[in-house]
């Protein structure tokens, strides 16, 4: 029976799109009726050219939701012809109903106006036809402040971890509170404030550290990209801070941000070394807060989620710890040890490599943007892997994606090993590698977020 309804479909839906006269309405219902046992993955229909489209975002309308039977596809396609003329179908796994929707499409680039349309129209997702993945629309509206902590200035994934949190600001999934920068140099923060002010964020405070490793290793040295000119010397990109010296210090900057806060609010998305994180602790009180720094965090923090760490089997150094091994040592003995630590693991991110050429085609919808001149006018084909974004998707988004481990205690040792010992009561717990399919819908993600604009 299958067999038949495919043949319909494609007869039908070959003369439609032929020089033929147009299909009755009958023969229309039919052929997508057939579609329906032709996708069970689900299918888009345009009924001005009969064909499935190859690209938008696609929303069904809350209208014609409950259409399940062939006796409601009349109903569908009357509600899209006077819409955007775009039939949808799916299948729902958990009863095994196939659904008919009339559907609004949305251009690739306007991904948060999608999901507002979506939670309007109480869809659970946002349907991506060109990278065939689906983005969670009908997500918990949970008050979400991140502390953004970085080594910016080096491996381009910061960058992208970064974007990602202006993206989740878009589309009121987070409240970023501000960014620290743990890699000393004012041009490494002026490369946050650069890009605070391109995505529209340039009240963002910046924190620079001005005490912790010197001359770390760099990988793509685009630190300068602050300083980038037109033809005609003109500066490319905006910024809001003026002076090296008007950065606070980034360990006052978390003294300030999180005295501000209410108690247990805060989660720390922290993607480099953790000098500024360390030095927090091992602060005293000031005109910011009475409490030391262990007891502010202690207040006002509500998790942190950490890339870096090695676990499992391998027990060898990781290189965020190790390149400031005298502060990591630091941070893991004073960090209050009921608060929940989450790892996001080098290994999770291996798979996620995204090519310096699909970078530059993803963002050729201008000419003028900070990670597009990064990529044009430094060697970045190094094996950029997209690490940083894992922790800040799990910090945003919890931990629905993600397949973690039991919890446990970690130690670190001098060396930058991380050891982990399972304990029920422990508050640490380390990201799983995905699979296959796993690894190439987080980096279409990534990659979906990135043509926003």
């Amino acid at each position: 029976m299958r067999r038949v309804f495919t043949v319909i479909a494609l007869i039908l839906l070959s003369v439609a799109a032929s020089a033929q006269p147009k299909l009755s309405d009958k023969e229309l219902y039919n052929a997508i009726w057939a579609m329906g046992q032709m996708f069970p993955d689900g299918f888009t229909l345009d009924l001005n050219t009969m064909r499935q489209p190859q690209k938008g975002l696609m929303v069904s309308y809350a209208a014609t939701q409950n259409s399940f039977d062939k006796k409601s596809i009349p109903g569908v396609v009357k509600h899209a012809r006077e819409h955007n003329m775009l039939v949808g179908g799916w299948r729902d796994p958990e009863t095994g109903k196939y659904y008919f929707d009339s559907t609004r499409s949305f251009p690739e680039d306007s991904l948060a106006a999608a999901l507002a349309f979506a939670r309007e129209n109480g869809q659970h997702t946002v349907y991506d036809i060109a990278k065939n993945i689906n983005v969670k629309s009908n997500y918990e509206q949970r008050d979400c402040r991140i502390i953004f902590d970085c080594d910016m200035g080096s491996s381009t994934d910061d960058l992208f971890a970064l974007m990602m949190l202006y993206r989740y600001m878009d589309m009121k999934r987070c409240t970023l509170l501000g960014v620290i920068v743990d890699r000393m140099g004012a041009a490494n923060a002026d490369a946050v404030d650069i890009m605070n002010n391109f995505y529209g964020y340039p009240q963002i405070p910046i924190g620079l550290e001005r005490a912790g490793i010197k001359d770390p290793k760099v990988f793509i040295p685009y630190h300068n990209v602050a300083y980038a000119r037109d033809e005609d010397a003109n500066l490319l990109f905006k910024q809001t801070y003026r002076a090296p010296g008007e950065y606070p210090e980034a360990y006052k900057l978390y003294r300030k941000l999180l005295a501000e806060q209410p108690d247990h609010s805060v989660t720390i998305a922290s993607v480099g070394f953790v000098t500024s994180l360390a030095r927090l602790l091992q602060s005293v009180p000031d005109e910011l807060s009475p409490l030391n720094g262990v007891e502010l965090v202690r207040a006002k923090v509500k998790n942190i989620y950490c890339m870096g760490g090695v676990f499992g089997e391998a027990v060898e150094p990781d290189y965020n710890f190790t390149q400031a091994i005298d502060f990591s040592l630091k941070f893991f003995e004073l960090w209050p040890k009921e608060l929940d630590m989450v790892f996001s693991p080098g290994e999770v991110g291996d798979p996620l490599r995204y090519p310096d050429e699909q970078v530059l085609a993803d963002i050729n919808w201008t000419d003028c943007h900070p990670i597009k001149w990064v990529y044009e006018y430094l060697q970045c084909d190094t094996g950029q892997k997209m690490w940083d974004p894992l922790a800040v998707i799990n910090a945003v988004e919890g931990d629905e994606i993600y397949t973690l481990s039991e919890r446990g205690w970690v130690e670190l040792t001098p060396r930058g090993e991380t050891i982990f010992t399972p304990d029920p009561k422990g508050n640490c717990r380390y990201q799983l590698p995905g699979d296959e399919v796993w690894s190439d819908t987080v980096l279409k993600y990534i990659r979906l977020m990135a043509i926003q604009h």
